[in-house]
């Protein structure tokens, strides 16, 4: 199993929440953070994720969730309600960079991804998310590829992508449809006909011995 597929199922399943995205990130500058703060646990790895609730309203956070260092379980740390996101900067709109920055009312950090293509993947699902459920206030991006804010999104070529193969699925099953009609048919037809030889022969035959 992915560690993001880990994190959806015990992270945010225990909580009845689905998760929607997540991207690996470390910080571009590295906070001074005491020894004591930390609880002297060491390397971790970051994730910032996005969920939102299954039970309606429907509420949406992003959260940071870490892994320590010779830990396989994963720790939910700082959150943030979608309503506090104020600015999704992408640095560079020229090319799939990994830098971002996310501002906050009251945070802002500096990360970089583990890819552009994944940064870019989980800045799609974001400004899908934003779209979806701010009816007003919604977050601003700036610094972003065009083609972040185009039709031809990751998330409109997957349901393209299963709208097609709903669809090639239903016309093969019409197409066997169609042929099992015509196999019975036929079936039906040579069982009449066969049934007429008999009767014909069994007619001659009488009139033979008679």
């Amino acid at each position: 199993m992915s560690a993001k597929a880990t994190i959806s199922k015990e992270v945010f399943s225990p909580q009845d929440e689905r998760m929607l995205g997540a991207v690996l990130v470390k910080r571009r500058t590295k906070k001074k953070i005491p020894f004591l703060a930390t609880g002297g646990q060491g390397e971790y790895r970051t994730y910032i994720c996005l969920s939102v609730t299954n039970k309606k309203p429907s509420q949406v956070y992003i959260t940071k969730v870490k892994q320590f260092e010779g830990s396989s379980s994963f720790v939910r740390r700082s959150q943030w309600s979608l309503e506090q996101l104020r600015q999704v900067n992408g640095i560079d709109p020229n090319r799939e960079s990994p830098e971002f920055d996310l501002q906050f009312d009251t945070a802002a950090d500096q990360w970089v991804a583990s890819s552009g293509s994944e940064k870019f993947t989980f800045f799609q699902i974001l400004h899908h998310t934003c779209q979806r459920y701010l009816s007003d206030r919604k977050p601003e991006f700036i610094n972003c590829q065009s083609r972040l804010f185009s039709g031809n999104s990751i998330l409109h070529s997957a349901a393209d992508s299963v709208t097609s193969a709903v669809q090639k699925a239903s016309q093969a099953l019409n197409e066997r449809g169609e042929r099992l009609g015509r196999a019975e048919e036929s079936t039906a037809e040579m069982m009449n006909s066969a049934q007429q030889f008999a009767d014909t022969a069994h007619k001659l035959a009488m009139k033979h011995k008679c």
